[in-house]
């Protein structure tokens, strides 16, 4: 008689178990990626360098390398960014100027011939570097972060609220190749 009580109570604790194991696996999950939003990858783009998602839309930035006629970088200006909409049917589109001027825009410096510094408009204090590789003759974008080289691959910005001349931006995170492992990493960083 005592058997069957028992018996149900095994099984009730193993479903138990399960669903928390279920639960916690997708807190996880959400903890890797806080937005509600499902972020598609950009695939088959010219000359991509990197791209930059955020809240509060799947729009997508996109910087890539802006060849001139004659097949050479464009020294006076070697990014070439725009949209990806993906909220409006993935249509190609233009920053605006407002966009360009105070907030997706980048300023470039070239270091040498091949070598460019790159900054955000809207935060200077997170320097790239273009860069010339010679195992593949191509172009990258590298940063310094947490003690760690990084050749970008995407960023991520997390903005909870605030306004569009005031957003409130609680961090970024950069996912790219580690130079001096070669494998794949996400570095977080707060902006203040």
């Amino acid at each position: 008689m005592n058997k069957l009580p028992f018996k149900y109570f095994t099984k009730s604790l193993i479903v138990i178990t399960v669903l928390v194991n279920i639960y916690s696996q997708n807190l996880s999950a959400q903890s890797k990626n806080p937005s509600p939003l499902h972020f598609p990858t950009p695939k088959n783009i010219d000359n991509m360098l990197f791209y930059v998602q955020r809240d509060p839309n799947t729009n997508t930035a996109i910087y890539a390398i802006n060849y001139q006629e004659n097949g050479k970088i464009d020294k006076s200006n070697p990014i070439k960014a725009y949209w990806i909409r993906y909220a409006e049917k993935g249509e190609k589109k233009d920053f605006s100027y407002i966009q360009r001027k105070f907030a997706y825009g980048i300023e470039s410096k070239a270091l040498n011939n091949e070598d460019f510094e790159l900054q955000f408009v809207s935060y200077k204090k997170l320097p790239l570097t273009l860069k010339k590789i010679d195992s593949d003759q191509k172009y990258h974008v590298f940063i310094s972060m947490n003690q760690k080289k990084i050749q970008v691959e995407k960023i991520f910005v997390r903005i909870e609220g605030g306004s569009f001349w005031l957003p409130n931006v609680k961090y970024a995170e950069v996912t790219g190749i580690e130079t001096s492992s070669n494998k794949m990493i996400t570095e977080r960083m707060l902006l203040k």
